[in-house]
């Protein structure tokens, strides 16, 4: 493997490798390939133009798109100034994208109109009309009101390269680089304020125990999670590699590439590695390429570990979460398959990470706590709101990440649950009261209820259960397209239950261990549409 330098910001390995490599493919999507030399360059005349467009330290930039590699560029871009980037997910629904903006009040906006996931021309009119701190919406493609891309970064040329260096002047590794979202508790979204420093630190940790060499991955996770813009693409890049885009989940297309490309890591969530392998193209496709296969988010059954490792890959997996920008534990390479299919591995050395009780008191082997992490790479802030970020991180430092795991004998870790109900849905996370929040603004929703349950493919799917308003008669198809029309598809509950009541416990909240047990219903009060 390459040797991976230490450097402090994610764009100093650009730099880096633009000036050891520069010929070699740094981003590649279909016949697009931008070489170490040309992704420097095209970083180099975005940061001068989004300067140009007065953006400054601190102020968000906004990109909404597949997974492409423009969208890494505008972080690279963006954090060599000190600039926030937030990335959005074309397919999630316009409340959601609203929201998002208008919580994050992004100085400009850049989204491409046309990709694999249908045109965004009208949901980019309306956050332009609908947003109060947005100074411009860049339309990134052809057609009335589009720009190209190279038309975009042209718009830097009279910023000179001494305006960016002044610019760039006291930017260090903890400064805020890039602004994820993630479902909250309470049913509002936080957005996580994550370090340039820390996507660079992280990924040279993975770069390290993954040790991919050449590093040639597949990126086709969402540009608005941590997945993107971390475990992929600064992985690759902090590895002096190449990252291959898919823009978006094409089980056949991911086998073409491996084979065609000779990709040597494969990462995904398990709910995308099952569906890829029940293909039929699985059985003839060759993956003798592959070094090591990764999955994170949810555990794999054994069954699906079975069949990866007979590609001869290593396998390998992992635990992190958004707020701590990459992952803390990791399998060893000889780990059995006990290990890989129930836990998460164990710390790695280069982080203080610890399960620990109601007391901050690091469990016993053989008991359960709650993993807690302590480091500069982990959130600075939960984007304006001290309290929540107060909540997270305690005084000692310690980002307390609500999972619950369990410490084996051996070191490893066992992840038995969340504290906050949480589930995780083909990787995704969802938080149960968002949900719940848009079932009980329907109008035949009087109260909402919704947890997760085991599903074969998905993991975990959501069950919502709701007390329906006296006199409505809401079915479960028409709450589930209200759902859809407000919420990504991933945080849709795959069932909802009509009750005239719900179990009740003594402090006025539903009962959810009851309602996982259908036998608490009598017959007569079972209204399930």
């Amino acid at each position: 493997m390459s040797t991976v330098p230490d450097l402090p910001r994610i764009s100093d390995y650009l730099d880096h490798w633009a000036r050891v490599k520069p010929e070699q493919d740094a981003l590649v999507l279909g016949a697009t390939r931008w070489t170490y030399r040309d992704l420097a360059s095209q970083v180099d005349r975005l940061s001068k133009a989004l300067l140009a467009n007065g953006v400054g330290r601190g102020d968000r930039v906004a990109v909404m798109g597949t997974p492409r590699p423009e969208c890494f560029a505008v972080l690279l871009a963006a954090s060599r100034f000190g600039a926030i980037t937030l990335g959005l997910n074309p397919k999630f629904p316009i409340r959601e994208l609203r929201y998002f903006v208008d919580d994050a009040e992004p100085r400009i906006l850049l989204g491409f109109v046309r990709d694999a996931e249908g045109d965004h021309c009208a949901v980019l009119d309306e956050l332009a009309r609908e947003s109060t701190s947005l100074d411009r919406v860049v339309k990134l493609g052809d057609g009335e009101g589009a720009i190209t891309w190279d038309e975009l970064v042209a718009e830097g040329v009279n910023v000179d390269t001494d305006a960016l260096t002044e610019a760039s002047r006291g930017v260090g590794p903890r400064e805020a680089a890039l602004l994820v979202y993630t479902s909250g508790s309470t049913g509002r979204p936080k957005g996580a304020v994550l370090p340039g420093g820390g996507l660079a630190f992280c990924s040279r940790v993975q770069a390290e125990r993954w040790n991919v060499d050449p590093a040639r991955l597949l990126v086709n996770l969402p540009v608005n999670h941590i997945g993107f813009m971390g475990d992929m693409c600064s992985y690759a890049l902090v590895a002096g590699g190449t990252a291959f885009f898919m823009e978006s989940f094409d089980p056949a297309g991911i086998l073409q590439l491996i084979e065609r490309e000779r990709l040597t890591g494969w990462g995904q969530v398990p709910t995308m590695f099952q569906i890829t392998l029940a293909q039929p193209e699985y059985e003839k496709a060759d993956l003798s390429s592959l070094q090591t296969i990764i999955w994170g988010g949810a555990h794999a059954p054994e069954p699906l570990l079975e069949a990866l490792a007979k590609t001869g890959a290593r396998l390998a997996t992992s635990f992190g979460m958004t707020e701590t920008t990459g992952s803390v534990t990791y399998t060893d390479a000889d780990a059995s398959m006990d290990e890989l299919a129930h836990t998460v591995g164990k710390p790695d050395p280069h982080y203080e990470v610890r399960i620990a009780g109601p007391d901050g008191v690091p469990v016993e082997p053989g008991e359960e706590g709650e993993i807690q992490v302590r480091g500069d790479h982990i959130m600075i802030e939960y984007w304006r709101r001290p309290e929540a970020t107060a909540a997270a991180i305690d005084s000692h430092g310690w980002l307390h990440t609500e999972d619950v795991a369990l410490l084996r004998p051996d070191g490893t870790y066992a992840i038995r649950g969340r504290l906050s109900g949480m589930y995780k849905s083909g990787g995704e996370n969802v938080y149960p009261r968002e949900v719940e929040n848009v079932l009980e603004a329907h109008p035949g929703v009087a109260l909402a209820a919704v947890f997760g349950v085991p599903d074969p493919v998905y993991a975990e799917v959501g069950r919502a259960y709701v007390i329906r308003q006296p006199g409505e008669d809401p079915s479960e198809e028409e709450l589930r397209a209200f759902c859809r029309e407000r919420l990504v598809n991933f945080k849709v509950p795959k069932t909802v239950h009509v009750r005239d009541v719900l179990p009740m416990l003594p402090i006025g909240k539903v009962d959810k261990v009851a309602l996982r047990d259908e036998t608490v219903f009598p017959s007569s009060l079972a209204i399930k549409k």
